[in-house]
């Protein structure tokens, strides 16, 4: 892969920088990936490989790029943090290839620092809502580690542009009134690799991290709340251990909040009306209007509905549309997968707690489902998970091993 004609470009009202990506080893078409800001922002960005280069070693290293070829300096500290980062994904997926060789020049870093600035991604989810809740109480406005800035981005989980209108709108209330600027940043580069097993698994971290080098003339800081508290991490994207081998040194990157489980989060948030009013967890942004970025029937927005009902927040919001919840609702709309049924078993004591025991029974018919727990079947498959330690299943495995796939081979392509 070869990294190179690094320009800035005028685009309307807005300016970005841009790159061409071009693949070596694989069949790809080669990309022009850019990153693009308001005129107001201009300023901020960084025309340097640092984020092209980030973007584009988890996709050239899961496609079987030899190199990565880069026109231009790279920071020691930077290139050292991506190779181990690389080590860390070739680990956890077992990949049949070699980490890819980055060609570059090293620089040293400037003579002069810009002054220390910090920001973090702002989505208007729980994560990042608690992120910037932590912040605003363990700093002063005056502290180098105070938020300023809260970078917004079209081009990952949102993608259509009235949508992100409505996301700006919605979240540019919520900057106002926290003292943080809002920068909307427009970019394509998680089409390097469109897979959304791919952005979830390998890419989410990197992706997040190339922002905040493009904004290099700007920020000194940039923090990437967590998805995960420490009981519940797994091989993941964005994960404390792959998200600060993304820093260079003139632009740290910081992975915040795994202290905190979801619920713990939310309680946070219960008692701070601004961050109650600016909640945003759905991704239907399909059915985004307006006034309205919760659907209230999807599994995140009824997560957090329940989590808020049992912290007795959710009177006091108008994030989400009136919705009765039941155990029936929560049977009904409830599927969970691998990955998000880790938030779950949390809310059960604190639904009990309030009375709530209808959606305490709900909140574990789903999570028997998920398990394979319902029937006498069912019955024993928990009785192997809660108390044998799964020991009898592992027995099952070993003398009747599944057909395995693994994560590298599905994506198209991947080896």
């Amino acid at each position: 892969m070869k990294i190179d004609n690094l320009r800035h470009e005028q685009n309307g009202s807005r300016v970005r920088i841009v790159a061409e990506v071009r693949w070596e080893d694989c069949d790809r078409p080669t990309q022009e990936v850019y990153f693009e800001v308001s005129e107001e922002f201009g300023d901020a960005l960084a025309c340097d490989p640092h984020p092209f280069l980030v973007a584009a070693i988890m996709p050239a290293l899961w496609y079987g790029e030899k190199r990565v070829a880069v026109d231009g300096e790279v920071c020691p500290e930077l290139r050292a943090g991506l190779i181990t980062a690389m080590s860390v994904i070739h680990h956890w997926y077992r990949l049949p290839r070699e980490l890819v060789h980055i060609e570059t020049k090293t620089s040293m870093h400037p003579a002069t620092r810009i002054p220390e600035r910090a920001g973090f991604f702002l989505t208007g989810g729980i994560d990042s809502l608690a992120t910037l809740r932590s912040n605003r109480l363990d700093f002063s406005l005056q502290h180098p580690g105070s938020f300023k800035d809260g970078l917004a981005i079209f081009g990952l989980e949102v993608d259509d542009t009235q949508a992100f209108e409505h996301v700006v709108k919605h979240l540019s209330a919520l900057s106002q009134q926290t003292g943080v600027t809002l920068i909307p940043v427009y970019t394509n580069e998680r089409y390097l690799e469109a897979s959304w097993d791919f952005w979830i698994d390998v890419f989410e971290g990197a992706v997040l991290a190339a922002v905040a080098h493009a904004l290099g003339q700007r920020l000194t800081v940039a923090t990437i709340a967590s998805s995960f508290d420490i009981p519940n991490l797994h091989c993941l994207a964005s994960h404390p251990m792959l998200d600060p081998f993304y820093s260079s040194y003139d632009v740290r990157i910081r992975h915040d909040g795994a202290a905190l489980s979801r619920f713990e989060k939310t309680r946070l948030l219960a008692g701070w009306d601004i961050g109650l009013q600016h909640i945003r967890v759905c991704n239907l942004t399909d059915q985004y209007q307006a006034d309205r970025l919760n659907c209230g029937q999807c599994e995140k927005c009824i997560r957090t509905m329940v989590a808020l009902l049992a912290l007795g927040g959710l009177d006091k919001t108008t994030a989400f549309p009136s919705i009765r919840l039941s155990e029936e609702l929560i049977r009904e709309k409830v599927r969970l997968h691998w990955k998000n049924f880790r938030f779950w078993p949390e809310l059960i004591a604190p639904l009990e707690a309030v009375g709530r025991q209808d959606l305490a029974r709900g909140v574990r018919y789903t999570l028997a489902r998920y398990h394979g727990e319902i029937g006498w079947k069912g019955a024993i498959r928990r009785f192997d998970r809660v108390h044998l330690n799964s020991r009898l299943r592992a027995m099952k495995r070993a003398f009747l091993p599944p057909a395995h796939q693994d994560l590298n081979a599905t994506f198209t392509g991947a080896v």
